[in-house]
C-alpha cells in the first residue's frame, strides 16, 4: 500500500502537532526499578511477550508459566526462564547481537498490562538453572534482565479488544489446525490430520 507524502508523517514535531503532549500521570509513573507494585504485577503473571531486534530483524515471542515464573530477583533484576520450544531461538540470537529486550506482562482478567524495558544477559549458571528448575527439570538458559525502564499501561487495548471476556472467545475450529497450516504450507507430504492428533499429547510429554 502506498501512502500519499502529504498524509504521512515524518517528524517528531508532526507526531506532537497531531497527538498533543502526554498527560503528567503518563510520565510520571515510569521508574527506573521495579516498585513494589510493579513487582506485585511480575508475580501475578503467568505470560509476558519479549520483543528483541537483532542482525536479521525485529522478533517479539511469547513466554508462559505458572503465575511468578518471572522471578523478581532485585529492584532492578528480573529472571525469566526459557523452557523447552522448537529450537528456533530467534529472541536469543538476537539477544547476542542486541541486548536489548522490551518485555509486556499480562495478567488474566487484569485490564492493566505492565511494560519493562532492559539489557538481557543469557545464563547457563547451573545455580541458576537449578533454581528456576520444574518437576526437577531445569530450564534450557536464564535470561537475566537488566531494567531500565518500567511503567503501566492503561487498560484502553484490553478493553477495546474484550480480551479477557469469554464471551468473545473463539472455539479453536473457529481458524485453520496448526496441522492444516503445516500442510498447506509444506504440501501433501506433510500430514496435517495426523499432526493435529499428535499434538495435544507432544505438547503436554514436552511442557519443561
Amino acid at each position: 500500500m502506498k501512502i500519499d507524502d502529504a498524509h504521512r508523517i515524518t517528524s517528531v514535531e508532526a507526531l506532537t502537532a497531531r497527538y498533543g503532549e502526554p498527560g503528567e500521570a503518563s510520565l510520571l509513573k515510569e521508574t527506573a526499578s521495579l516498585h513494589a507494585n510493579y513487582c506485585a504485577f511480575i508475580r501475578a503473571a503467568p505470560f509476558v511477550a519479549l520483543a528483541t531486534s537483532g542482525p536479521d530483524g525485529l522478533d517479539v515471542s511469547p513466554r508462559g508459566d505458572a503465575p511468578g515464573f518471572v522471578e523478581v530477583h532485585d529492584d532492578k533484576t528480573l529472571l525469566i526462564p526459557d523452557r523447552r520450544g522448537n529450537n528456533r531461538v530467534d529472541s536469543l540470537r538476537n539477544i547476542i547481537a542486541d541486548p536489548r529486550v522490551a518485555l509486556l506482562f499480562l495478567v488474566p482478567g487484569i485490564g492493566e498490562t505492565l511494560r519493562v524495558n532492559g539489557r538481557a544477559d543469557i545464563s547457563i549458571d547451573p545455580a541458576l538453572l537449578e533454581r528456576l528448575a520444574v518437576d526437577g527439570k531445569p530450564p534450557r538458559s536464564v535470561l537475566v534482565v537488566h531494567v531500565d525502564t518500567v511503567f503501566f499501561q492503561c487498560s484502553r487495548a484490553v478493553v477495546r479488544s474484550r480480551l479477557w471476556d469469554p464471551a468473545a472467545q473463539l472455539p479453536r475450529s473457529a481458524l485453520p489446525s496448526t496441522g492444516r497450516i503445516l500442510r498447506d504450507l509444506i504440501g501433501d507430504r506433510f500430514d496435517g490430520e495426523a499432526y493435529d492428533r499428535e499434538l495435544p499429547e507432544r505438547v503436554g510429554k514436552t511442557l519443561y
